[in-house]
């Protein structure tokens, strides 16, 4: 996952959402599709955005298929920002 890709994904607000979601815990497609007034496909849009940039994982349980954060991503970029901003203690 490129840098660049990582925070094209956390540009938009709905994605956003969707990461403080998953932050409580795994959730499936429709309980995260729920929490909007969007359509279900563009939920999925949303979430294959955020899987392509290393930000959720997903997996199948039964019928569902189910997201989870990966934080090991949003890590790297804290660390990236804190480089930039030249903090000393990091």
């Amino acid at each position: 996952m490129s840098l660049q890709t990582t925070m094209s994904a956390l540009a938009d607000p709905t994605r956003r959402k969707i990461l403080k979601l998953l932050k409580k815990g795994m959730l499936s497609a429709g309980e995260i599709s729920d929490h909007f007034k969007i359509s279900a496909p563009a939920i999925s849009r949303h979430l294959n955005v955020l899987k392509s940039a290393g930000l959720v994982r997903d997996m199948r349980g039964g019928k569902f298929i189910f997201y989870v954060l990966n934080t090991s991503v949003l890590e790297e970029i804290l660390l990236f920002v804190k480089d930039i901003k030249g903090d000393k203690d990091g």
